[in-house]
């Protein structure tokens, strides 16, 4: 990917990204067969036949019409140095999209990819694979990988993602969510779902049909039974706004009885048309004349259910095998550290200890590495108007904090008990109630302190 980025440069790859081909076919113009490449199976152009060796010619993936040759597939470079192949990518003034269109790999694709834990597992399961993008990235690291999905379409497509990548030996299904692998166990599951929630049904690789955000809760309901002990399941979902709902409350219950930690994060909100233009646009229907009537009749459908806006972001489960389960739901709209799952395991221990731990007083913490303590106030005055503590690494969170919570900060390195430590603090400060050590669960639970 990064020699085929070099040789557009970046105007033109900024540009593509944005859908506009003009500086990519400039890039291209001089006929090497790196541009030949390009042009057929990234830009999906045609190009002259001159310019192709034979072997492209005779591989299947080409319309060959007189001197000028069609590629019938998008051929990607991918960033764990494999090849993504899909449908051909739908531009303004395209045909309308096929049912069982296969999309290729993109920004979703790769968020999905960086939440997901890195430790080597057994047997992993990618659920919905699509063009086989999320497998890449499981190989080397899983055993035995399974990969399901509906759209037969796909599971051929992704076949040939995974011949071309040098990926062997994937247990390939065809069938619908968990159907084609009824009672077995996987250590981990990960899927980029069908979840754009719109009144229809007519694109697998996005839609379900079912109503509003209810394949997303279905997905998370019966994910656990999949699970072997200490298993995990990375999703990326949409989920609705409702009048007169926190939707904390209503992701939240999706996980309630799923017997597992839970973990999930907001990392995007749109309003109802701006999440219709998003899918129009994904679809190519601007400018098409049944445009506008497409657009009246989902802003309708979701007036008609009370939607105020809709969410985007990921659900992480694990099988912790405990009794007491913990479930986090939280919005987090600023930059992390990439990939989250180089510390996600650390994130769901940070959240089950806050909760689990019964004598926090007895327990001895050490501060995170890489706090920061900011505090902020008017010249010369004696005592700040505001501390903050700020992480520098991992979900770079920040949280305004009082005197004891600053003071705590930089005596924790894991050798005394925060009972005795908040004694201490009281006492130096002058504070005279002795902290309640509880307090301080929010701050393991987003990972200020560790156990």
């Amino acid at each position: 990917m990064d020699g085929v980025r070099d040789r557009l440069g970046d105007v033109a790859a900024s540009a593509l990204a944005r859908e506009e081909l003009v500086p990519a076919l400039r890039a291209t113009a001089a006929g090497e067969p790196l541009d030949a490449l390009i042009r057929l199976w990234w830009l999906g152009v045609a190009v002259p036949r001159e310019w192709l060796d034979p072997a492209v010619l005779e591989s299947g993936l080409v319309t060959v019409a007189g001197e000028r040759v069609t590629a019938d597939v998008h051929l990607q470079p991918w960033e764990t140095g494999g090849y993504v192949v899909s449908d051909r990518k739908v531009r303004p003034g395209d045909p309308a999209l096929r049912p069982d269109h296969v999309v290729g790999a993109g920004g979703a694709s790769a968020n999905l990819a960086q939440l997901v834990t890195r430790r080597p597992v057994e047997r992993a399961l990618d659920l919905g694979t699509g063009c086989g993008v999320q497998v890449l990235h499981l190989a080397g690291r899983a055993g035995e990988i399974v990969a399901t999905d509906l759209n037969p379409r796909a599971v051929e497509l992704a076949r040939l993602s995974w011949e071309l990548s040098g990926v062997r030996g994937v247990d390939a299904r065809v069938g619908s969510m968990f159907e084609p692998v009824r009672d077995e166990l996987f250590d981990l599951v990960v899927a980029n779902p069908p979840f754009v929630i719109s009144p229809g049904g007519q694109l697998t690789y996005r839609e379900t049909g079912e109503d509003g955000d209810a394949f997303c809760r279905d997905l998370v309901r019966q994910a656990p039974r999949h699970l072997a002990p200490g298993g995990q399941a990375h999703f990326l979902a949409n989920w609705l706004h409702v009048e007169g709902e926190d939707w904390r409350d209503r992701v939240g219950g999706w996980l309630a009885d799923t017997g597992c930690d839970a973990w999930v994060v907001e990392r995007d909100v749109q309003d109802p048309a701006e999440y219709v233009e998003l899918w129009l646009r994904d679809a190519a229907e601007q400018g098409t004349p049944g445009y506008a009537e497409h657009y009246d009749r989902w802003l309708a459908w979701f007036e008609q259910r009370k939607v105020e806006a809709v969410g985007f972001g990921w659900i992480t489960l694990r099988n912790s095998g405990t009794l007491d389960p913990v479930v986090r739901v939280e919005r987090l709209t600023h930059q992390v550290t990439l990939p989250v799952g180089d510390y996600v395991d650390d994130v769901l221990d940070s959240i089950a200890a806050a909760h689990r731990v019964e004598d926090l007083a007895s327990a001895c913490l050490r501060t995170a590495d890489g706090l920061l303590d900011e505090r902020i106030g008017l010249p010369g005055a004696e005592d700040p108007m505001r501390i903050v503590l700020r992480q520098t690494t991992g979900l770079r969170r920040s949280r305004e904090v009082g005197t004891v919570e600053a003071a705590l900060a930089g005596v924790c390195d894991g050798e005394l008990a925060l009972g005795p430590l908040l004694n201490v603090i009281a006492e130096l400060v002058g504070n005279g109630d002795i902290p309640n050590a509880d307090a301080v669960r929010p701050l393991i639970a987003e990972g200020y302190f560790h156990l």
